[in-house]
């Protein structure tokens, strides 16, 4: 078995809240963790674009800065990026061989009830990636919730807590509150969190979180955030925060959402700067005008002058930022080609999406969690009976039936039809 088969191997054990694994394995690794400075981000929606924000203006500094993200478009490197670059191959074998021995160990002399599951090896191999590399700093993205989160063993110099929404209610509750205390579980004593627009009995946790922690809060509102113009989707922004004024700053990212997810970056880095990560201002304005972010409101050439709008919305907050960007940059309404995990609100997702969408077309990625099409089929014309619904299981050639009818057509549902749409159309040499 090869090295990555015998990581994927343990993706057997599905999703395990609990820090007592990862704590023994970081252990046995001599604790990469604790090499380099770290940022923690958690959040329902925005989680990942604040990660990338915040890296990119790290990088922009001058930094040997990382980023830990999940899960990944069509590579695992994409999880682990030193520098500008997912790791390579050799490296990502050599270390992922090296903390699965570890484990292996560890189960031998029954320090480990059981081996690891796949995020945590993940999580572990990112730190030990990290500590190879000497990087200065990361920033961690928090995989599911945040106090049991297997990220959870770092001791970072700032977080974040992006958004609280019901997605993933069998870990994390079926409330806002219940929800907001897995995700404030990040907040440790004494560090600063910086805190997005919340639900108001989910903010009450937050704030007590911290309140009973001594950590100093800091909520987006207390930003002053302007919207200079909106131009194709991306927004020019003003930022006035306690330490610096951020001006006539281009977002790279498009999508109203993004204003906040900028400005809480902004305030992430902020507060970092007060705690040792000296990153200057002007780079952390380069970070929001340059980062790289797929399958976030992604615009791909499809040929012949048609274009394909990737986006990874996958519940339905998500759903309704991609919504109110579609009434606003194409009121002609184009067709949606649509897919979903079982475990996810359909429903949700399509009352958002379906007044701004026209023609929809269901498909399937290649994954076992994927919902069938025909049921996604029957989702739409029980919400809409009149509109036009059609089922094509393979993604490529869904996307090609959408393509049919317009000129620009949206994806979206889940992250692993984006990821196989994004390859399909690299595959055809239309992505760079």
């Amino acid at each position: 078995m090869t090295t990555l088969a015998r990581l994927y191997a343990l993706e057997q054990f599905g999703i395990k809240l609990g820090l007592a694994n990862i704590e023994r394995l970081c252990e046995a690794l001599g604790h990469p963790e604790r090499t380099f400075a770290s940022l923690h981000v958690a959040g329902t929606n925005g989680k990942g674009s604040v990660t990338a924000m915040a890296h990119a203006a790290l990088l922009a500094g001058g930094m040997r800065a990382a980023r830990y993200t999940s899960p990944h478009l069509t590579r695992l490197n994409e999880r682990f990026v030193i520098g500008d670059s997912p790791v390579a191959d050799v490296e990502l074998e050599a270390v992922t061989a090296r903390v699965l021995d570890a484990a292996d160990d560890l189960v031998r002399r029954k320090a480990l009830p059981a081996p690891p599951t796949f995020f945590e090896a993940t999580t572990a191999i990112a730190f030990e990636l990290f500590r190879r590399a000497r990087m200065e700093v990361a920033v961690i993205e928090v995989g599911l919730g945040g106090r049991f989160d297997a990220t959870n063993v770092i001791a970072p110099l700032a977080c974040a807590i992006t958004s609280i929404g019901l997605d993933h209610q069998e870990q994390l509750g079926t409330t806002f509150a219940s929800v907001a205390f897995e995700k404030a579980g990040i907040i440790k004593p004494g560090v600063p969190v910086v805190v997005g627009n919340l639900p108001v009995e989910a903010e009450g946790v937050v704030r007590r979180v911290a309140g009973e922690r001594g950590a100093p809060l800091t909520l987006i509102r207390e930003a002053d955030t302007r919207v200079v113009e909106m131009s194709d989707g991306r927004a020019t922004i003003d930022v006035r925060t306690a330490q610096h004024h951020y001006r006539s700053v281009r977002l790279a990212l498009r999508g109203d959402h993004q204003v906040t997810n900028a400005a809480l970056a902004v305030l992430l880095l902020d507060a970092a700067r007060t705690h040792g990560v000296p990153v200057p201002f002007d780079a952390i304005a380069k970070g929001l005008e340059h980062v790289e972010w797929p399958a976030r409101l992604e615009r791909l050439d499809a040929g012949s002058g048609r274009a394909v709008l990737v986006d990874a919305a996958h519940n339905p907050e998500g759903a309704i930022a991609l919504a109110r960007y579609l009434q606003r940059w194409h009121p002609e309404r184009p067709p949606l080609v649509f897919a979903a995990m079982r475990d996810k609100d359909v429903d949700g997702m399509l009352r958002a999406l379906l007044p701004a969408c026209g023609p929809v077309v269901t498909t399937t990625p290649a994954t076992r969690r994927a919902d069938d099409p025909d049921v996604l089929a029957s989702r739409v014309r029980a919400i809409d009976p009149g509109r036009r619904v059609r089922v094509v299981r393979d993604p490529r050639a869904a996307v090609d039936a959408a393509l049919e009818d317009a000129a620009v057509v949206c994806v979206a549902g889940s992250i692993f039809l984006a990821a196989e749409v994004r390859d399909a159309l690299h595959g055809r040499a239309i992505l760079p």
